[in-house]
């Protein structure tokens, strides 16, 4: 085993069922304590505690992750930004020029990323090519019409994405392009307003698995909702089954991650020299503060934790398909290549209980979990700032990619030694758009240790 995938494995598959600890207790009536006081102890549907989360993730693997990213072949992500809104039409651009993206040059991505198609070693991909001339050999009726063979390919990619959780750009679009992750930063942009909860609107309203008895927006940011109605809120929630209530914790965690990444990273001064970013504590205080937010913040930031523990136990769950001696992120840079290696965590989340019940009923409520996911990556297409859309549609297929690797333990059991898998398979889109938002929710959990820190430093 080289030295980089040694070093990532080492680091992850050390750590088993740490201990659960409980941080200092800070003193009462803080702004500090108004935003995390109740993001402690053990998190719903888990096995582990949030104390334990942040001395693991801050200390331990935020470092070397973030180290991994920086790499060329995580650090290239193909995205289609011209994709048209499926759903509506009055779509408000931002004009802000801090909502561009910045794409590569062609002689800017390294030769062995845009020509690696597979994500196997040269060998691999040597015989998967002659494998797969031969089968169409065999296999295609060069008598078939122009429209017959298209529709062929169609079905190709109608059971190719069958399993998927997320609706994924065709990277061989013209309009796809290769962006550089680095230099395009995810950070606050200014883009706010009605187009802005449209989006979020869209997601909670349609997307989540909502009972018509409720009449309360599910949207955690509408206003105006007290705290005696916030605990009938939540009641309902409780009585869901798993699955249902997983999947909103997804969503909101996701959007808390979002928004401490917005909160980090936002404009503090703009001069005709320079513009500084930093930690904006009002702007966290405003979407966390258990007073200033009825109650709702809290409970935002323990669906993070959750949504951190999903994609990490999806890391986990994949690492065989990382560790086969023909596999490799391949860029072309041999010293590269050899550096970059995989992950790996204890049982912290049981996903054996998702859709456990009846056959049939089981069945039915997965195809809904998964449609309903697929709908909200393609929502992503509908968000008018550019730099928004590209770090939203590269952190749902991420998750996308964490609910696929999740429910597709057989076929990784499955895989051979060696050589393809056809059974299971990821994408290098899929590889780098998994690692990238779960560096993102990493980046989350390191932000909340800064603005604890930030909010006890002002009393």
């Amino acid at each position: 085993m080289d030295r980089g995938w040694g070093f990532l494995i080492g680091l992850l598959g050390a750590v088993w069922l740490l201990s659960s600890g409980h941080g200092e207790q800070q003193p009462p009536e803080t702004a500090a304590q108004r935003c995390f006081c109740q993001v402690s102890g053990y998190l719903d549907d888990c096995t582990c505690d949030v104390e334990t989360i942040d001395r693991f993730n801050n200390y331990r693997l935020f470092p070397r992750l973030q180290k991994l990213l920086e790499s060329d072949y995580f650090r290239y992500y193909k995205v289609n930004l011209k994709r048209p809104c499926p759903f509506w039409n009055d779509i408000s651009q931002c004009g802000r020029r801090d909502c561009a993206v910045k794409p590569c040059q062609s002689d800017e991505v390294p030769d062995g990323i845009k020509s690696a198609s597979y994500k196997y070693s040269e060998e691999a991909n040597n015989l998967i090519e002659e494998c797969e001339q031969a089968e169409r050999l065999g296999a295609v009726d060069e008598s078939l019409s122009e429209e017959t063979q298209k529709a062929v390919l169609q079905w190709t990619k109608h059971d190719d994405s069958s399993d998927n959780f997320c609706e994924a750009d065709d990277i061989q679009s013209p309009d796809a392009e290769y962006v550089d992750l680095l230099l395009n930063p995810e950070r606050y942009t200014g883009y706010k307003g009605p187009d802005a909860w449209k989006i979020w609107n869209v997601i909670y309203e349609e997307n989540c698995f909502k009972p018509q008895t409720i009449k309360r927006p599910l949207n955690p940011l509408a206003s105006g909702q007290g705290k005696s109605e916030e605990n009938t809120f939540y009641s309902w929630l409780e009585g869901l089954c798993v699955e249902k209530r997983a999947f909103y914790r997804l969503i909101s965690g996701l959007h808390a991650s979002i928004n401490v990444h917005l909160s980090a990273r936002y404009l503090l001064q703009e001069t005709w020299l320079e513009k500084k970013w930093g930690h904006n504590i009002t702007e966290f205080q405003q979407r966390f503060d258990g007073i200033l937010t009825q109650g709702e913040g809290p409970r935002r930031l323990k669906n993070l934790y959750f949504l951190y523990l999903i994609e990490l136990r999806a890391l986990s769950k994949v690492l065989p398909f990382f560790e086969r001696p023909d596999f490799q992120l391949f860029t072309g840079n041999k010293i590269q290549d050899e550096e970059n290696k995989m992950l790996s965590f204890p049982l912290h989340f049981d996903e054996n209980s998702f859709f456990a019940g009846d056959k049939k009923e089981a069945h039915k409520l997965k195809e809904d979990f998964r449609l309903h996911f697929r709908n909200i990556s393609r929502i992503m297409d509908c968000v008018g700032c550019f730099k928004c859309r590209l770090w939203g549609k590269l952190q749902t297929q991420g998750l996308g990619t964490a609910l696929k690797i999740l429910f597709s333990e057989k076929l990784i059991a499955n895989m051979p030694e060696s050589g393809p898998s056809y059974e299971f398979h990821l994408t290098r889109q899929e590889i780098v758009s998994l690692f990238n938002a779960f560096g993102r929710i990493s980046t989350s959990v390191k932000e909340l240790e800064n603005f604890r820190n930030l909010l006890q430093s002002i009393h």
